[in-house]
């Protein structure tokens, strides 16, 4: 298939929230393509007596490691579950700032201690190496190794992988793949889950673009060699992948460590990575506003208390002079009857 006829591609994520700003919105405008936003598969939560079966008490720990915004929900989801309270000296270490400002869900920031790379997991891990007297525990899908096990293990961390939820393929028969020119795949569960609905995918003229060693790991396993990759030097996103081969470009090699360029580019950007491991207050606008908002609602308790007492108060007010009242007309009904 020439590269200039690529017209309609499924893509295997979740729309963004607004295409004309997402890195998508070259290819609809200038090139007119027709994207199909689909996520391939949905995550699901392991149930708290599955999780037992680990014999893992997450108050055991004193740093939690976060490298995506699922990890966060269902590990607050599990301790929920489990009827554990996260202690207020729980360290939180977050792959990127977007994943840190998704903590305040959770947790309030004041006095708490959050640390976050900039973009790489391997910015978290020079940040983790600063800190290597913690007790960590790592929320997680129950694959049984990823690229983050795998740095946390070349790194020489001593942490606890506590599996949480699992990545299930969705069924996407739904697609006639005949429509499509190109199918972009980010995960190798991704992968299985395409080979799962069609497993003769292989033999299909539809072109492939896959994101990310894992992923490309993921389909030469089963035979197949994506013809658009990412990241490289030229291409580190998948739009701009896509956009490079229907001008016809020549394709660089897939990042699969990161080059000496980008490792200085990241160490100079890398929040905390060549400074001290200073605690983060992430959105102090959004704190300010639940501050106010707490503030408030304390001042309405306080206001609600009040009103109770008084309410009490005039009441037994109320009863004591009728009690009173009482009083004085039996002595003066006594009194006549005495005369």
């Amino acid at each position: 298939m020439n590269s200039t006829k690529v017209k309609k591609v499924l893509i295997s994520q979740p729309a963004p929230a607004d295409i004309e700003k997402s890195p998508y919105r070259t290819l609809v405008r200038k090139y007119e393509l027709d994207l199909t936003f689909f996520k391939f598969f949905e995550i699901v939560g392991i149930s708290a007596s599955d999780f037992r079966k680990y014999r893992i008490h997450l108050t055991d720990y004193t740093a939690v490691i976060f490298n995506s915004k699922n990890s966060i929900d269902h590990f607050f989801r599990m301790a929920k579950e489990l009827r554990e309270v996260i202690p207020e000296t729980m360290k939180y270490f977050c792959s990127t700032e977007a994943i840190a400002l998704y903590l305040q869900n959770y947790i309030q920031y004041r006095k708490r201690k959050i640390f976050f790379g900039n973009q790489y997991f391997s910015e978290l891990i020079e940040i983790l190496s600063k800190h290597r007297d913690e007790k960590y525990i790592f929320p997680c899908s129950d694959e049984k190794q990823t690229e983050y096990t795998k740095a946390l293990d070349k790194a020489k961390f001593k942490y606890t992988k506590a599996p949480m939820y699992t990545s299930a393929p969705r069924d996407l028969t739904r697609f006639n793949l005949d429509e499509y020119d190109m199918i972009a795949l980010f995960s190798p569960i991704g992968v299985r889950s395409l080979y799962k609905s069609f497993p003769d995918i292989k033999e299909r003229n539809i072109l492939i673009a896959a994101f990310g060693a894992s992923t490309h790991a993921a389909l030469k396993e089963i035979g197949i060699k994506p013809t658009v990759a990412a990241p490289t030097q030229s291409s580190p996103s998948m739009a701009m992948a896509i956009e490079n081969y229907i001008q016809g470009k020549a394709q660089d090699s897939v990042i699969t460590t990161k080059s000496e360029a980008l490792k200085k580019t990241s160490r100079t950007q890398v929040t905390g990575a060549n400074r001290k491991s200073k605690p983060v207050i992430a959105n102090k606008a959004v704190y300010k506003q639940r501050m106010e908002e707490k503030k408030a609602e304390a001042a309405a308790r306080r206001a609600e208390r009040a009103a109770e007492r008084a309410a009490k108060e005039a009441k037994a007010a109320k009863e004591a002079k009728e009690a009173a009242a009482r009083e004085a007309k039996e002595a003066k009904k006594d009194k006549t009857i005495k005369k």
